[in-house]
């Protein structure tokens, strides 16, 4: 299986958005309750590239198959080197090596764009994602407890960072 990484393109949208509208219904990974529409990602899409922060995708046999991203932590100036990233891969890939090629490459990007600080936020239930930001790397800064609301309960919010430079 040879997955490549490469700069996302107008026609991955649809991929991407069935991955992330299947992480919305089925997974605390994102904590929206709604599935976005076509337009609603592509604007997410066209603001990524107009502020020049990178959506990349994993490719199997030119198929996309996850993708990865990262934006503004928090909007205060003082904040703007640190970023809040983002890895998905369809349910069916999760395990075969896509997210750890993306999120390899998405800290490569972070320090050619001069940035100190990437953060995850993960959710306290997702034991899988909490191992693999750590074998990046990412230490366990804090959990938020009770932080959000999915299914019909509380969750806690586990943020993981990962010092760049």
């Amino acid at each position: 299986m040879q997955i490549k990484i490469r700069p996302a393109i107008f026609s991955d949208l649809d991929t991407i958005l069935e991955i992330v509208n299947h992480q919305i219904l089925h997974s605390t990974s994102i904590y929206d309750y709604e599935p976005r529409d076509f337009e609603a990602q592509k604007k997410w899409f066209d603001d990524k590239l107009a502020h020049n922060i990178p959506v990349i995708v994993a490719e199997l046999e030119n198929t996309p198959i996850g993708f990865a991203t990262y934006g503004t932590f928090r909007e205060k100036v003082g904040y703007r080197f640190t970023v809040e990233h983002s890895v998905y891969v369809a349910d069916e890939f999760i395990g075969k090596g896509a997210g750890k090629f993306l999120l390899a490459e998405l800290i490569q990007l972070g320090i050619k764009q001069g940035y100190h600080t990437m953060i995850g936020v993960v959710d306290s239930e997702n034991k899988g994602s909490i191992l693999f930001h750590q074998k990046f790397g990412f230490e366990i800064v804090g959990t938020m407890k009770e932080s959000g609301y999915k299914f019909d309960r509380w969750l806690n919010s586990v943020f993981m960072q990962l010092m760049l430079k």
